[in-house]
């Protein structure tokens, strides 16, 4: 791969990398160190990837990233930070898009990424095998479990009402 190869893969496939970790973490910030960090990877690899294989590459490496952060923060817990949220409910919510996001956020992490690149980044089953290091009867199989969760919660009135 080459230095202009680079500069294009950035041009091409930075926003929908930032997209994808964006709608898993919803923090910017460490969105886009991730974003950062994935092509910084991708810099000091340049001469061992392949320039046709760089979106399954850099999807791949802001994954395995994103599954190491969100684990280091797992480990160390922020007790000066209290939401506000946490603290207080409505019964109910008129808000489908929250609902969806509260849905997604109970999913386990992996079934959330494999929803998440299938549904709203449109790969194809393949193509996140690739990315998540995963066999793709596994991805398969982790759709349809994070699917029939969604469809179970979502698909309660109580909670959409």
């Amino acid at each position: 791969m080459t230095i202009k190869d680079y500069n294009r893969a950035v041009d091409e496939f930075s926003d929908g990398v930032y997209r994808f970790i964006l709608k898993n973490l919803r923090d910017e910030d460490r969105s886009h160190d991730i974003v950062q960090d994935t092509y910084e990877k991708l810099w000091t690899k340049l001469s061992n990837v392949d320039g046709r294989k760089v979106k399954s590459y850099l999807f791949s490496t802001a994954y395995h990233t994103m599954i190491d952060v969100i684990r280091k923060e797992k480990r160390m817990g922020d007790f000066k930070e209290v939401r506000q949220e946490e603290y207080s409910h409505s019964d109910h919510y008129s808000d489908l898009n929250e609902i969806l996001q509260k849905a997604l956020d109970l999913l386990p992490e992996k079934q959330k990424s494999v929803v998440m690149l299938r549904d709203y980044e449109g790969y194809s089953y393949q193509e996140i095998a690739e990315i998540t290091d995963l066999s793709e009867s596994q991805v398969k199989v982790y759709i349809y479990r994070a699917r029939l969760f969604l469809k179970n919660y979502i698909g309660n009135p109580e909670r959409v009402i």
